[in-house]
This record gives structure tokens, C-alpha cells and sequence, in this order.
């Protein structure tokens, strides 16, 4: 799971990261771009300001036109890979990169047979 792709920051990174994944065993790949719900938004910023000031305000502006204007969104299918042109960008340049090192594409198929499901009563966290 590469995660989260920083538009604007981290995104070059991606061929570089899948070839290693790759390399190292992986055979499954899925990424997620960066959400700024609440404080994290103020804290991303600072953080931003302090490490790369130069970028801030690239980085911000591509994560608005990701979430429509926002810093995030809520709804389900857009908050994890965003929609536009940024957004498209990062989607082609994963599924280009993933190809290329080696990922054939196909999903995980999750086993639930092993799984049982406790008698009786909810159990408790205590």
C-alpha cells in the first residue's frame, strides 16, 4: 500500500517504490492519496512551512483540485483517490508504473472460510 501520495510531493516516487515493492515480494499493490480532515489539515500546513516552503502552496493547491476546492472530502470513492486531472494523473502513473514492475493486476481474493464467529454473547474488551 503506497500511502498517502502527496500530490505535488511524493508522487514522483511512485515507479521507484512499486520496483522495490516488487522486488521485495510484494504481488499486490493499492495506493491511497493524502485526506486532510480536521486538525491534520493545520498540522500538514505547519509541517509543509517548516520542511518544504517552497511547495506548500503547490501541494495544497493540487490537494484542493483533488476534493473539489477542500482539503478533503467525506465521501465514499472520492476521499481515498480524489477526482480531476490530478487525480487521473496519479491513477494512470500507478497502473503505468505497477505494470512495469512487475504487478499483473488482479485483486486479492480474501478467504473467509478459517473464520468463526464466537457462541453466545459479544465478547468484551475487558
Amino acid at each position: 500500500m503506497l500511502a498517502p501520495i502527496i500530490p505535488g510531493l511524493t508522487d514522483h516516487e511512485i515507479p521507484a517504490l512499486l520496483g522495490e515493492a516488487f522486488a521485495a515480494g510484494a504481488r499486490h499493490a493499492n495506493y491511497v492519496v493524502l485526506r486532510l480532515p480536521w486538525s491534520v489539515k493545520e498540522i500538514f500546513s505547519d509541517w509543509l512551512e517548516r520542511w518544504v516552503p517552497q511547495k506548500k502552496e503547490r501541494v495544497l493547491s493540487r490537494i484542493r483540485d483533488l476534493r473539489g476546492g477542500q482539503l478533503n472530502v467525506s465521501e465514499w470513492g472520492a476521499r481515498m483517490r480524489g477526482e480531476g486531472i490530478f487525480a487521473e494523473q496519479i491513477r494512470a502513473l500507478f497502473h503505468a508504473s505497477a505494470r512495469r514492475a512487475g504487478f499483473k493486476g488482479d485483486s486479492v481474493l480474501l478467504a473467509v472460510d478459517q473464520f468463526v464467529r464466537p457462541g453466545g454473547t459479544q465478547l468484551t474488551f475487558l
